[in-house]
């Protein structure tokens, strides 16, 4: 079942490609179809023009409802189906160009590591400046971590997902040195202000992770997310499925 789900969602624009070029092919034979008929003069021959009118309709029929299911499918049913989102790994650059690290001499380093302030785990892995966040109390927000907290094991999310012309919300989180983002949990239900779900963070290696809040309305347009950035620690406790 999640195959076929993640086969819709790679191959979609490819989908709606081949059945724009087979609703021509019928719609064609539509239009000729009509001629035939209206200048059909005897019985027989409009009785043979008027079924191949019916059958080129009915096609058309069929194919607007599978382009309509194949938006459905992919604009409002997986996004609430997180297991379904094919996870994104990162890709070996084989082009890049490798780089010299000059090493200085132990003296040196012990000498530079003094002049060098401490810096914390949140600062070393700071948002990126182009990275938007836009978090509104009310309408699109996470209360709760806040941002710069340190968090283990099973963590409650809470927050707003309250915005006009609501469709769904999705949980997503990433390393804060990665690019891409993985779903964690989708909701389709209005927030004001709540819990918005749970995230285990039992098997998450210890590092710096940021998550964000994106609200869809019923038209699929997302709005500018929230994001806030936390440590995840080592769990000492076994993790709950």
């Amino acid at each position: 079942m999640l195959e076929a789900l993640r086969f819709f969602r790679t191959f979609e624009i490819w989908i709606y490609l081949i059945l724009g070029l087979v609703g021509i092919f019928y719609l064609r034979k539509f239009f000729l179809a009509w001629q035939e008929l209206r200048g059909a003069v005897f019985g027989l021959e409009r009785e043979n023009a008027q079924g191949r009118l019916n059958q080129a309709a009915s096609m058309l029929i069929f194919i607007l409802a599978l382009i309509v299911a194949e938006f459905t499918l992919t604009s409002f049913i997986l996004p609430t189906m997180p297991a379904a989102i094919p996870l994104f790994t990162p890709t070996l650059n084989i082009l890049a160009t490798p780089t010299t690290t000059i090493s200085l001499p132990e003296e040196a380093q012990s000498d530079q590591t003094a002049l060098e302030p401490p810096e914390t785990p949140l600062a070393a892995a700071a948002m990126s400046p182009s990275e938007e966040s836009l978090c509104v109390p009310g309408q699109i927000n996470i209360s709760s971590p806040q941002n710069g907290t340190e968090v283990r094991g099973i963590v409650e999310i809470s927050g707003s997902a309250n915005t006009p012309n609501f469709g769904f919300y999705k949980l997503e989180m990433r390393r804060a040195d990665e690019q891409d983002w993985l779903t964690i949990l989708a909701g389709n239900q209005l927030q004001p202000d709540g819990l918005l779900g749970t995230w285990n963070t039992a098997l998450l290696a210890p590092s710096i992770y940021q998550l964000r809040l994106v609200v869809v309305d019923n038209q699929g347009v997302a709005a500018t997310p929230c994001m806030i950035q936390i440590s995840v620690s080592s769990n000492t406790e076994t993790p709950q499925p």
